[in-house]
């Protein structure tokens, strides 16, 4: 999701997302082990950092990423996944990014193909979408970790382009080159974040009415409902209105 709505709905769908938990350690496992095939030490490999931090916030036993970044750094020839990055359209013109780690590209497309198709989407080509956003880095910490001035102040210090803290938390944005050192500067300050990753950040938003937005968060939870979907990013922009009245 996008702008100020960006942690009203991640409350709104928490409750979804807590009833996928073995979904989420999933995608965390794969990440882990593709990470760990470019190195099994965290120190010199920011995206094994990355999984390593994300499987934490998630409460993933130690032993279970152990056992995920060891298969990565044997380079087991059973498991070979594949990156790939889809792009399409949902209801209304939502532009929507989707990031997968996936065995089998032909069953993957079929799939996200028909989750936009049930739910008034189309997929596009690649490139279809993606100059409508910024691949940016993101941190994200509740509002009572500190003051909003205390979290600009290190933010800047640590490298960060922008801030954003309401009473529904801090937002950080940063280039995608100063990630790791915007992250790791905020951890020591702050501790762990709430969800620290690279996202893509749309230049535009559009507002959806409360049937659009059900259709819309209902194509986000098929598409991150499939195993091989990692992340799902789009410019749909839900007002906290419209976000009640769908709770409701």
């Amino acid at each position: 999701m996008a702008g100020h709505s960006k942690f009203k709905n991640i409350q709104f769908r928490k409750g979804a997302q807590d009833a996928k938990r073995a979904k989420v350690f999933t995608k965390l496992i794969r990440e882990l082990t593709v990470a760990a095939k470019y190195g099994e030490d965290p120190d010199a490999n920011p995206r094994l950092r990355s999984a390593i931090a994300a499987s934490k916030s998630a409460n993933m036993a130690k032993d279970t990423m152990e056992r995920a970044i060891a298969r990565g750094a044997g380079n087991d020839d059973t498991e070979q996944y594949e990156e790939i990055r889809y792009e399409g359209y949902g209801p209304k013109g939502v532009a929507v990014i989707v990031e997968a780690l996936t065995d089998n590209r032909n069953r993957t497309a079929s799939d996200v193909r028909a989750a936009f198709t049930k739910c008034g989407g189309n997929l596009g080509e690649t490139g279809s979408v993606n100059f409508m956003f910024d691949q940016v880095g993101q941190v994200l910490y509740p509002a009572n970790i500190a003051s909003a001035d205390d979290v600009f102040e290190a933010a800047l210090e640590a490298g960060a382009q922008d801030v954003q803290s309401s009473d529904d938390g801090h937002e950080i944005i940063c280039a995608i080159t100063d990630f790791n050192e915007v992250r790791d500067g905020l951890d020591a300050k702050f501790g762990a974040a709430e969800s620290a990753e690279l996202t893509w950040k749309p230049q535009n938003t559009i507002e959806l009415d409360a049937d659009s937005a059900g259709t819309m968060l209902k194509l986000i939870d098929a598409l991150e409902d499939n195993d091989d979907v990692q992340k799902v990013s789009s410019n749909v922009e839900i007002d906290d209105a419209v976000l009640e009245q769908l709770a409701g």
